[in-house]
């Protein structure tokens, strides 16, 4: 088991991409440009600009110039925004199988922690609405 890099992968994306794409006169970016930042394969930044285009946060142009660009200034996309486009389960997850009901942990455990880590889900996402992607680039490039 381990935690998704994801939402860090999708940020780096961004951040690069408000940095890069001003400087354009069309404001493209290859997905190829983005992954030589990030330093892995463009197959796992298209993915991941996948999802950042199915939440509205990027949008792609096919043809000659093809490329990615921001839909929506930087101050504007929160960290939670990129968490939400990217994340699709649950921050902490609950047992894969259901636990046995015949225990008295088994079954009563399940609505326990379904609370406990909804609210901390909750703090967290409170937590990444108050940085933007211009957040992280003006701190990352200072």
């Amino acid at each position: 088991m381990s935690v998704s890099s994801r939402v860090t992968v999708a940020t780096h994306a961004l951040t690069w991409m408000a940095l890069v794409c001003p400087r354009r006169p069309d404001g493209i970016v290859t997905s190829d440009q983005i992954a030589d930042s990030v330093n892995t394969n463009p197959v796992v930044i298209r993915r991941i600009l996948g999802s950042l285009r199915e939440a509205g946060l990027v949008v792609s142009q096919r043809g000659q110039g093809a490329g990615w660009k921001l839909t929506r200034p930087p101050e504007s996309i929160t960290l939670r925004d990129v968490y939400l486009a990217v994340e699709p389960e649950p921050l902490i997850a609950l047992h894969p199988a259901p636990p046995n009901q015949l225990c008295p942990v088994g079954r009563g455990i399940p609505p326990v922690l379904r609370e406990a880590y909804g609210r901390a889900e909750e703090s967290m996402k409170a937590e990444l609405s108050a940085v933007t992607v211009a957040d992280v680039l003006r701190r990352t490039v200072a």
